[in-house]
């Protein structure tokens, strides 16, 4: 059973004395802020709550939207997203997406169901960390602390392994870029499409090689290919 559906009594009583006990410690030591983006109102209210009652943690904002957590982490900095992946309208994919190229953006934490190829598609959107919504409250205040640290946290997923793959080193414009050079897209017709100058574009494709270990357009197109037939197998 999800630890917010839980009775209220109980759960905070189990985890009353594990956080007098961090009391001590994180008195003396900076507190780490966190806004949470969840769609259920129910959840949101529990996970509020945790955060409220952990010293080691600020809750600076919550939002029911994707565009309500955007909004307020664009105007007020916090260190760590907590996002549902099923946010309304935009969806929790989009919206990291649209954060890992923001300058002074959280680090993200994924919370959402541990089925399929989630975690994976998480990770590749640019979250830092994962966590299933059916595991402990535990699970997730420890994981946020880790994030906070600058690891990545995915339980389900060899991140070294997948660090290592070039897709995956790429940013939001370089994978743009694969794709229209996998289009056929000439330098000029690539400078029309992002709206920038033909130098830029030459920039982008010499980073855009160099990430892929590639030194031409025509490997860069196969490099592409692969990995998305790779991606159906």
């Amino acid at each position: 059973m999800p630890w917010y559906t839980e009775n209220a009594t109980t759960r905070m009583g189990r985890f009353f004395e594990k956080r007098q006990q961090m009391q001590r410690v994180t008195t003396t030591t900076e507190q780490i802020t966190v806004a949470i983006a969840e769609s259920n109102m129910l959840v949101l209210s529990a996970m509020s709550e945790i955060f409220d009652r952990d010293p080691r943690f600020s809750l600076v904002a919550t939002a029911s939207t994707a565009e309500g957590f955007l909004g307020t982490v664009m105007r007020v900095q916090v260190q760590i997203g907590i996002v549902d992946w099923n946010l309304p309208a935009l969806g929790g994919q989009k919206l990291i997406e649209v954060l890992r190229d923001q300058a002074d953006a959280p680090r993200i934490l994924v919370y959402g169901e541990d089925a399929g190829d989630l975690p994976r598609k998480a990770l590749a959107a640019g979250a830092a960390g994962f966590t299933p919504r059916n595991g402990p409250v535990e699970g997730l205040l420890d994981t946020c602390a880790s994030v906070a640290e600058g690891q990545m946290v995915f339980p389900f997923l060899d991140v070294r392994e997948l660090q290592n793959d070039p897709i995956h080193q790429l940013t939001k414009r370089e994978r743009a870029l694969l794709e229209a050079l996998s289009r056929g897209l000439s330098n000029r017709q690539l400078s029309a499409e992002f709206e920038i100058s033909s130098n830029t574009v030459k920039f982008h494709l010499s980073n855009l090689y160099e990430k892929l270990s590639v030194t031409s357009r025509t490997q860069a197109v196969a490099f592409f290919f692969s990995t998305q037939l790779g991606s159906r197998g």
